[in-house]
Formats: C-alpha cells, sequence, structure tokens
C-alpha cells in the first residue's frame, strides 16, 4: 500500500502549531494575561483571511481598479485599498479589546463606536501596502502594530495613545498575499511565520525563528529615483552594486511593495532602503503604519532599522501620517549604507 501523503505542516496525524495556539502558549507564561491580545490578534488572523480571499479572486470579485477617491496621503484609493480597510476596522471594532485605531487610508484616528467597550490596546495598519500591485497580481501585504493605550482605561483613546514610539510597541506583524499567504508576527521575543492552509481554513507555524542574516548579497530600492537622491546615497547605491575588496557585487531586487521586499529581506538578507529625495524631503515612508513596525520585527530577528539620522524605533511621532526615510534589513547591510549614505 502506498504511503499516505503529508497534509499540511506536520502530517495527517498532527495538525501542527497554529497562530491561535502559539500566541496562546505565549500568553500562559504571563501572569497579567486577560485574553484580550489573544483575541485581537485572533480578528487580525480572520481580517487577513478575508482580505486574502477577496486578493485570490480580485479579477473576478470586481475589486480591480480605483474608487476615483483620494486619500490622506494624495494618492487615489483602489477598490482592494478600501475594502481591506474597511474589513480591519469592522473585524476589530466592536470586540473591546482597542480603544482607538489608525490606518494610513485614513486621516483622523478611527474610534471604537458609541456603546461598545474600549480596551487597552492601540491598533495601527496600513490595510494593503502596494497596492499599486494589485491590478498586476504582484505580491502586497497588510502591515500591523500594537500598543498598549496611555491614556485611563475605560474610555475613548485619543492621539496620544496613536502617537508613541515604535519600542514601546508589543506586538508587529505582517501579511503577504502572494504565491502563498503568510503571517509573519514578533512580539519582541522572536520573529514567527504561518503560512496559511486555505483547505483548513489555518494559519499554521511554518517558520519559526527567523533570523536575518549578518549580511544578504542584494539590495532593494527604487532605482528610477536615483537622480533625485543626495549624492551619499548615490555613492552607496554605486558602491553596493560594484565588487569591493574581493566582495561580488550585490544583485538589485525590487518588487515595489516594501511588505514583499521586507519579507524577502527577513528570509534571505540584504537591505531596503527609501531614502528621502528632493520631492520627499522628510522621506516618503510612514512611520507609524510601515517603518517602525516593520523595525521592529527585523530588530528582533537581529537585523537593524534607520532614519539616517536615528534608530527607527526611538522615532516620538508628532503626526499621525508622520513619513520617514528609511534603512532597513540585514545589520552589516544597514551599517555600510549609513557610514557611505550620511558620513
Amino acid at each position: 500500500m502506498a504511503n499516505t501523503p503529508s497534509l499540511g505542516p506536520a502530517g495527517p496525524s498532527l495538525p501542527g502549531m497554529t497562530l491561535e495556539r502559539h500566541i496562546l502558549d505565549r500568553q500562559r507564561s504571563n501572569p497579567e494575561a486577560t485574553g484580550d491580545f489573544t483575541r485581537l490578534f485572533h480578528q487580525i488572523s480572520l481580517a487577513a483571511k478575508i482580505i486574502g480571499s477577496r486578493v485570490s479572486r480580485a479579477g473576478l470579485s470586481g475589486v480591480l481598479g480605483t474608487t476615483g477617491k483620494i486619500n490622506v496621503q494624495g494618492e487615489v484609493v483602489a477598490k482592494l485599498d478600501d475594502f481591506a480597510n474597511n474589513t480591519l476596522v469592522s473585524v476589530v471594532q466592536y470586540g473591546g479589546q482597542v480603544c482607538v485605531m489608525g490606518s494610513e487610508e485614513v486621516e483622523e484616528p478611527i474610534p471604537i463606536p458609541e456603546g461598545f467597550p474600549c480596551g487597552k490596546y492601540v491598533l495601527q495598519f496600513d490595510p494593503l501596502d502596494g497596492s499599486g500591485n494589485i491590478d498586476i497580481n504582484a505580491s502586497i501585504g497588510t502591515i500591523f502594530s500594537i500598543h498598549k493605550r496611555v491614556t485611563p482605561s475605560g474610555g475613548p483613546g485619543t492621539l496620544e495613545d496613536l502617537l508613541q514610539p515604535g519600542r514601546d510597541i508589543v506586538a508587529a506583524g505582517y501579511v503577504i498575499y502572494g504565491s502563498s499567504n503568510m503571517l509573519v508576527y514578533s512580539t519582541g521575543d522572536g520573529v514567527h511565520g504561518f503560512t496559511y492552509d486555505p483547505g483548513v481554513g489555518e494559519f499554521f507555524l511554518s517558520h519559526e525563528n527567523i533570523r536575518v542574516p549578518e549580511r544578504g548579497n542584494t539590495y532593494s530600492i527604487n532605482e528610477g529615483n536615483y537622480h533625485k537622491w543626495a549624492p551619499g546615497v548615490q555613492e552607496w547605491v554605486n558602491w553596493i552594486k560594484s565588487p569591493q575588496d574581493g566582495r561580488a557585487a550585490y544583485g538589485h531586487r525590487y518588487i515595489g511593495a516594501m511588505v514583499a521586499d521586507l519579507h524577502r529581506t527577513l528570509l534571505r538578507g540584504g537591505i531596503f532602503v527609501y531614502p528621502a529625495d528632493k520631492k520627499n524631503v522628510n522621506g516618503k515612508l510612514r512611520l507609524l503604519y510601515e517603518a517602525s513596525p516593520m523595525a521592529f520585527i527585523v530588530e528582533a530577528a537581529g537585523g537593524a532599522a534607520h532614519t539616517g539620522t536615528e534608530r527607527v524605533l526611538d522615532v516620538v511621532p508628532t503626526e499621525l501620517h508622520q513619513r520617514t526615510p528609511l534603512y532597513i534589513g540585514s545589520r552589516a547591510d544597514v551599517e555600510d549604507a549609513l557610514r557611505i549614505a550620511h558620513d
């Protein structure tokens, strides 16, 4: 009789470690745990499943193209952007775990509806990073971070709860919608990746304790902006793609969605850079929705994240949609970039 094929990450007799069980196991070691964090993560993963389902059939469900609206960033809103944002808000807002939310797509803080409980957590997210890739079926993703509120408990959250530095994040993660859908998260003590099995409807642990290599061999940057960069950044790009002192030239890899480029960097090493330029003098990436959450994850995996002047996680935000330059990835590669581009 032929061997029974393996079903899922751990074979047919053992279902494997689910995302929910993974979080529960870690919460049990915390004497102050109330279950709110686990429930919030369950809501986020549910939203990710809904968004992933719609992404996988975007061409068949009428969500390609734009809504015709312009968001707070001055960008045209894609239909799938709008769907992802509304899904996250509607799944999370009634659960009683968060007191306020912030979204890259929404100008003001997102309050909890009147009459529903306000919890101790603050959720911020980029509902669909890389939305320019939607209509060409390239990888996109959702990025999120969780803080504890700093205002008194019980009442609604405020802008003060949202404007917290990345070093105070209690958990951050992202979901990448690609050839398979993966959710990667960290609470600061390791980075773990879960692959979605659509036949079971669960995220299963597939990448335990991810570590960024000390140095990689690829760099990610939009070289179409070369003429806009400061001379130091241009010098670094010229340096990294040329053989140096016995080191081979780095290869250029750029998907055009930060979440996808950084997912590759997290697993294989290298560096992702989005510097300031003549058009975006303060940088282009959003501190609260993109840079801080990804910096938290990359640092927890042994990498580094810097603005060019300071560690990303040390930046204290002053605006909800504040932008920042970003150098992130393998520690040695980030150090090289800072040494050449900013010395």
